[in-house]
């Protein structure tokens, strides 16, 4: 049932363990940065985006906060 030769040794085996626990965590770290980098980009590109909101707000005049443009919805029905 064994797949492997009884010929491994336990030395030979630790090693072989090592090294691919040793490529796993490299893959990890990889993986790790590669991640958080591309969280960093998104909070940059959000930061742009409300920064672009903002400047179209204040272009049309319209700084004040969400609930004025609510309060002038029942004006407009009535």
């Amino acid at each position: 049932m064994d797949s492997e030769p009884s010929s491994q040794n336990p030395t030979d085996m630790t090693a072989f363990v090592q090294n691919l626990l040793g490529q796993m965590q490299t893959r990890f770290e990889s993986m790790s940065q590669n991640i958080v980098s591309k969280i960093d980009e998104m909070g940059t590109k959000i930061d742009e985006l409300e920064q672009s909101i903002n400047d179209l707000k204040a272009e049309m005049g319209t700084e004040t906060p969400a609930k004025k443009p609510e309060e002038a919805k029942p004006a407009d029905s009535a």
